[in-house]
């Protein structure tokens, strides 16, 4: 086959990505959609190191973020979807 899947592509890119980012895709996909200070606190990293990651997971289409419908100050972050 010459075409990848959406997830070999993100397992490829997640792959290149930091330890800090790994974790942070790894506990959304365990944890399911959570917002910033809540992967700070399920992580134990940094607040600025959590935002890093997310940066760096959304650039690289492995996770996606939305704003809350319960409180639009906060977006939630998850994993993209396999389509």
């Amino acid at each position: 086959m010459a075409h990848q899947s959406r997830s070999e592509d993100a397992t490829a890119s997640l792959s290149e990505l930091p330890p800090s980012a790994k974790l942070v895709a790894k506990t959304l996909e365990h944890e399911g959609e959570l917002t910033q200070p809540q992967l700070a606190d399920q992580t134990l990293l940094a607040g600025r190191t959590v935002r890093s990651a997310l940066s760096e997971l959304e650039d690289a289409d492995i996770v996606t973020s939305r704003s809350s419908v319960i409180d639009a100050r906060k977006t939630l972050y998850s994993l993209a979807d396999d389509d």
